[in-house]
């Protein structure tokens, strides 16, 4: 504790700015995180799914083979993208795919459909974290030391995965047939039901950011006027979003729908925050869009292989 207030006694004289800035870091880097800890364990999943299955063994090559750097890229343009994202923002991405996800889950068979899902809400999923923090941490004395604590837990989470998933991608095929790794013989017994944890920490996961969102959006309104003339508009915008994600998932899924369908998500998002928004919302919808683009094209070769299990 003494060397804390030692270190506190020099923060006065560090610009507020500054601190916000530092702040708005760490949380982008923890959502990063968080979707870094998504993208290896299905990773994971595909590739001993595919290795399993003769026809697809080379895809499973293709996916271990993916360069170290690239990773590190990944995580660090997350980072930055949520770093700039405003809270608000973040809010409206969350709670939109909260109710996209839903209703894909309604409308269609279990299956391979939702690994797909898994690897849709990797940029919601880092929003509705940094949205999460940016609420829990309102007003907190401590609020730079907790966002600390989160990093670090986050980057041995993100940095133990990541050492699973190099170790699968060279050893796996030779560990599982000669049993003797305990790693790869974990993964051959339970290989199968990653995705079933997954889909329980995302529950959690979004239950919390959804409450978080509707919080922090509701947070700027000074009247209920005001919070109904923003709430309706969003109602009927979602709504609308929603019917067109449900007709479109009566298609055979291409590469090219994955992209056309984030462009009309946030061109939905982008005319609703010029009726009723702020400018910097409108910045932060068009660092929204270069956010969900980069995670569809890192995850390609994973959406590829679910593409044609559904086909």
């Amino acid at each position: 504790m003494g060397l804390l207030s030692y270190v506190a006694s020099f923060l006065p004289g560090v610009p507020w700015n500054l601190w916000g800035s530092v702040d708005s870091f760490l949380q982008g880097l923890v959502g990063a995180c968080a979707v870094s800890v998504l993208y290896n364990f299905m990773k994971v999943h595909l590739y001993i799914r595919c290795l399993n299955d003769p026809e697809r063994q080379k895809k499973a090559t293709q996916l271990s083979s993916s360069p170290r750097l690239s990773d590190l890229l990944h995580l660090l343009l997350l980072t930055f993208i949520y770093s700039l994202l405003g809270p608000r923002v973040g809010a409206l991405v969350v709670l939109e795919f909260s109710l996209r996800a839903v209703s894909m889950i309604l409308s269609l068979q279990k299956g391979t459909q939702s690994s797909q899902l898994f690897l849709l809400c990797q940029f919601s999923l880092g929003c509705g974290i940094t949205c999460s923090l940016d609420y829990l941490h309102e007003g907190a004395p401590h609020r730079t030391w907790n966002l600390l604590l989160a990093v670090g837990l986050s980057g041995l989470i993100v940095w133990q995965t990541r050492r699973m998933c190099r170790h699968v991608g060279v050893m796996y095929e030779l560990h599982s047939s000669k049993r003797y790794c305990g790693v790869c013989l974990s993964l051959l017994a339970c290989w199968h039901a990653i995705p079933a944890q997954l889909c329980r920490a995302l529950k959690v996961a979004f239950l919390v950011s959804d409450l978080a969102a509707v919080a922090v959006i509701n947070r700027d309104f000074l009247s209920t006027a005001e919070a109904v003339r923003f709430w309706t508009p969003l109602t009927i915008c979602y709504t609308l979003l929603v019917i067109y994600m449900q007709e479109e998932q009566h298609q055979n899924p291409t590469e090219q729908m994955a992209f056309q369908t984030v462009f009309v998500r946030m061109g939905g998002l982008l005319i609703l925050m010029m009726t009723v928004g702020r400018w910097a919302d409108i910045l932060h919808i068009f660092i929204s869009l270069v956010g969900e683009l980069w995670c569809l094209v890192h995850a390609g070769a994973m959406l590829d292989i679910c593409r044609e299990e559904v086909r």
